[in-house]
């Protein structure tokens, strides 16, 4: 069933917008997986939208870093730019304001796990702004991307967006003197939208797996997630060392 306006007016405070037209929201919110088992249903995917406000974005965020980085290349100002607006931290926005609670997804793929998947939360979060261009204009579509591109400056400035395969390599190499290996092992879907399933192999282990509509996107949720695993791997040991250091204390 559509979401009720209950829930509707509970992601418009989460969001800081109200909308106009509400069925902007409902579809922004609308996955193409969720379609496919409620066919009737009289509105279409997020998936349009999606492509609207992936290209608001890319224009507000080049607007924003223009004018406050007046000393910045063309070159410098591009990398900038794509690190503010890639997937993962589009991902992180989405998530910071509640939307994969609120998701509407097939019973597949939200068994699968599509309410942590960057991809489907990013294209949630630029479906948004995509849905508040249509029902408000572009001020308003300024407005809310400029809340986030503050923090995504932020973040990049303290690292917090480093290219998860860049760090994987170098603790992989440093801790475990292997190289990770990338090998796909499922892809999906239509031409125009396939899903790229890939694994991240360190020595004769699967460390952790990333879905993406692109291997790059999916390596990158991969090496992320292999991340997370290897590290606490590495402050395990670290603590075993220090506790032989110190005699077995406890």
């Amino acid at each position: 069933m559509p979401l009720k306006m209950i829930m509707l007016e509970d992601i418009e405070s989460a969001i800081g917008v109200t909308f106009h037209d509400k069925s902007l929201l409902t579809r922004a919110l609308t996955h193409r997986s969720y379609l496919n088992e409620n066919s009737n249903l009289p509105y279409l995917d997020n998936e349009r939208l999606e492509f609207l406000g992936d290209a608001v974005l890319d224009f507000v965020a080049a607007e924003h870093l223009y004018h406050h980085f007046p000393e910045m290349s063309e070159g410098e100002l591009t990398a900038l730019r794509a690190a503010l607006v890639k997937g993962e931290t589009l991902a992180r926005f989405a998530t910071e304001l509640g939307l994969p609670a609120h998701l509407l997804l097939s019973r597949g793929e939200d068994a699968a796990g599509g309410r942590t998947r960057a991809p489907v939360l990013a294209g949630a979060f630029e479906a948004i702004i995509g849905a508040l261009l249509l029902d408000q204009g572009l001020d308003a579509a300024r407005q809310f991307i400029a809340r986030f591109l503050i923090q995504a400056e932020q973040m990049h400035e303290q690292g917090l967006d480093r290219d998860a395969k860049s760090m994987l390599q170098e603790l992989a190499q440093g801790f475990l003197q292997v190289t990770p290996l990338y090998r796909l092992v499922d892809s999906r879907g239509p031409d125009h939208a396939k899903e790229f399933t890939i694994e991240v192999v360190l020595g004769e282990r699967v460390y952790g797996t990333g879905v993406g509509r692109s291997k790059q996107i999916a390596e990158q949720e991969a090496a992320r997630a292999s991340l997370d695993i290897l590290q606490d791997e590495v402050s395990r040991q670290d603590h075993a060392a220090l506790i032989a250091l110190r005699g077995g204390a406890k």
